[in-house]
């Protein structure tokens, strides 16, 4: 990497400074123009990543977990200025989706200073008068009722092992409701569920792909719905994602996902969901409280990360 205005944006509350700044000073030495931002609990990322853009950074790397890193990307989105990942959280979703090092921070910064940099999409989704952006996914039902339900001491000390704990209690909390949704600005259709994921890439904790589909740069959002109600139904789905999307489909290779009667998967460049029943909603793995009606749109080639 040639000579670069460098801005990072860091969670104190994920690294320690002075392990972050001496993986900093060894990766770019003490050539380089850096400038340095710490997100607080009120702002995330986004303030800060916007200083860095009007301040023409060429790169801000994002150091913390899913929302300091979507809260970044956020304020970054249409420009030339790239996004580097250091993941410090517990999910750290895109970049596991990008294959960024996790847990070795020399290691992210190397792969910022050496990557080609390279343009994917940005989901943005509406609700209650605000706009957001999304890297990996929203949705309701059990992948944000697993998000309520977990324990953040259990999951400080066992990472994406918590969620496992959770699941048993979401599956329990989350009940079937009517939903309205429309497709790429189509006529509505009912349906009934009670889980829909909405993502730009699929893969999250331990390597699971929920959405077998997903692609990072293809200017389409990957949905699934999920319906199965009852144990022999759990059963056909759960036997969808482990062989159907998953063993067959990686030793097969290049099918598209396969959907069964209570698990639906399509491809949409907007999507607009109602739902007759309340339900808890999360962003990037952020729950954001519960909604009723909530718009979905991709940003084609929105974000350059490298």
């Amino acid at each position: 990497m040639t000579h670069a205005r460098i801005g990072i944006v860091w969670n104190p509350s994920k690294v320690d400074q002075d392990v972050l700044k001496d993986a900093v000073s060894v990766v770019f030495g003490d050539e380089q123009d850096i400038r340095w931002w710490e997100t607080t609990p009120e702002d995330p990322g986004r303030g800060m990543a916007k200083e860095a853009r009007d301040d023409r950074r060429d790169i801000v790397i994002a150091v913390g977990g899913d929302g300091t890193v979507r809260a970044v990307a956020e304020s970054l989105a249409g420009s030339e200025i790239a996004l580097g990942i250091v993941p410090q959280g517990t999910g750290n979703l895109l970049a596991r989706n990008l294959e960024v090092p996790l847990n070795n921070v020399q290691a992210a910064l190397e792969r910022v200073r050496d990557a080609e940099p390279r343009r994917i999409d940005l989901g943005w989704v509406s609700y209650d008068g605000t706009e957001h952006a999304f890297a990996v996914m929203v949705g309701f039902g059990i992948d944000a009722q697993m998000l309520v339900e977990t324990d953040d001491d259990l999951k400080s000390k066992a990472g994406w092992l918590a969620y496992v704990e959770a699941m048993g209690r979401a599956l329990a909390g989350t009940e079937m409701t009517d939903i309205t949704v429309s497709v790429d600005g189509e006529n509505p259709v009912a349906v009934r569920g009670h889980t829909m994921l909405i993502g730009n890439c699929g893969m999250v904790q331990g390597g699971i792909r929920l959405l077998p589909d997903a692609v990072l740069d293809d200017g389409k959002l990957d949905v699934l719905m999920i319906s199965a109600d009852g144990p022999l139904q759990w059963l056909d789905t759960f036997r969808s994602f482990v062989w159907d999307n998953g063993i067959r489909r990686f030793f097969a290779g290049g099918d598209e996902a396969v959907s069964t009667e209570s698990a639906q998967h399509i491809a949409v460049e907007t999507l607009s969901v109602e739902l007759e029943t309340p339900l808890v909603f999360e962003i990037d793995g952020e729950e954001m409280g519960e909604v009723t009606s909530f718009d979905v749109r991709v940003e084609a080639g929105a974000l350059l990360v490298r």
